[in-house]
């Protein structure tokens, strides 16, 4: 990572390394104030951080080769766009909190693949916002630096995403699977033993352009606030899936009633995976995961044939489970695979890509990696 000082001609003050996420299981739910169960990328991106003395944020992308400054006393969503929204938001977000937060100097760098639906926007967010926590001095605990980060997200980028990313971000441990009930705030840290059971995972980027991502996201989650109101309930976290045929036939809306029942059913389905998991049965989530992508292939629509391909693909290989991950419209798929047969499964992607005539596929073998970390002394 180029240095502070070839930026802004002063050494850091501290350098922190944020992971991008999967999501194991649970897409959808997090608005909805239900399950999630993502777990933390080796991919980090870093953010390099010094005061200096004035009122001005002077950010650096090295990935972009961009700088970009502003007053930190004029500071307010709409002002500034691109990925340097991602960073002065955090700012914005401190500040409005009552956070003292004055000039700083800011380089941020990483590997986090963008537009992969793998987090890089949270992972950014929450460099950022450690870093600045340990300049300024604020002492802010990790839960609550993650609601920091999505209100950056949510009120000065525009994006109504919800508080998984930031929370795996932050708060996710080595070789675990962080279970977040997103109402409460409580989490779990649940083992993922990959090893023993000869298992690995596998994540293909399919590399499709996320088509409509950000008017679709913000639809489906009308479509859920539709859901809950016609049901009489806060939230769809609120309908017990033994409820849910009867829930079910109290909407007319057929579109109304898919997108309840995915969600529905896959908080459900983060329950039983962690049940699974809780017991030993990493090679028993393969099925839940595949049901997964079909709910959010039928129910929600927020697959597209990449994603759709790349699942059927290497479950023809002999994948134990597979589902696309992220907000959907693109991005990646998470397969679980016999650790000696990744190879195949993801060779199977890549021809069936080749055949439909789909951009070649990325993928590499991962694992649950820890969360953010300061580097350096």
């Amino acid at each position: 990572m180029k240095a502070l000082g070839e930026a802004f001609g002063r050494e850091p003050e501290c350098v922190w390394a944020a992971p991008g996420r999967v999501n194991l299981i649970g897409e959808h739910t997090d608005y909805n104030d239900g399950f999630v169960l993502p777990f933390a990328l080796p991919h980090r991106v870093v953010a390099a951080a010094a005061g200096n003395g004035t009122q001005r944020l002077r950010v650096v992308s090295v990935q972009r080769d961009r700088r970009v400054e502003v007053d930190v006393d004029g500071l307010a969503p709409g002002a500034v766009e691109g990925w340097a929204a991602y960073v002065v938001g955090v700012v914005w977000a401190l500040r409005d909190a009552g956070h003292r937060v004055g000039g700083l100097d800011l380089v941020v760098d990483g590997d986090v693949p963008s537009g992969a639906g793998l987090s890089s926007s949270a992972a950014l967010e929450c460099a950022v916002a450690l870093a600045v926590d340990e300049v300024c001095g604020l002492g802010i605990e990790r839960s609550v630096l993650a609601r920091l980060a999505q209100r950056a997200e949510n009120d000065f980028v525009g994006v109504p995403c919800g508080i998984m990313d930031q929370s795996a971000s932050l708060l996710c441990t080595d070789e675990h699977v962080l279970f977040l009930d997103t109402r409460s705030g409580e989490i779990e840290q649940v083992p993922l033993d990959l090893d023993p059971a000869g298992l690995a995972l596998l994540v293909v980027d399919t590399r499709a352009p996320h088509r409509l991502a950000d008017g679709e996201y913000a639809a489906r989650r009308r479509d859920c606030e539709r859901g809950a109101a016609a049901l009489g309930v806060p939230y769809l976290r609120d309908v017990a899936a033994d409820d849910l045929p009867d829930a079910l036939a109290r909407i007319d809306d057929d579109t109304t009633r898919r997108r309840v029942r995915h969600v529905v059913t896959e908080n459900a389905r983060v329950l039983e995976v962690v049940e699974r998991l809780r017991a030993g049965r990493v090679g028993d989530i393969g099925p839940l995961l595949s049901a997964s992508h079909e709910s959010l292939r039928d129910d929600f629509e927020v697959t597209v044939p990449e994603l759709d391909t790349a699942v059927a693909a290497a479950l023809g290989a002999g994948a134990r489970g597979a589902r696309m991950t992220g907000g959907g419209f693109g991005g990646c798929v998470i397969a679980l695979v016999e650790a000696d047969r990744s190879d195949r499964v993801a060779d199977a992607v890549r021809v069936a890509f080749a055949e439909r005539g789909f951009t070649a596929p990325e993928w590499f073998l991962t694992r649950a990696s820890p969360g953010a970390h300061r580097l350096g002394r």
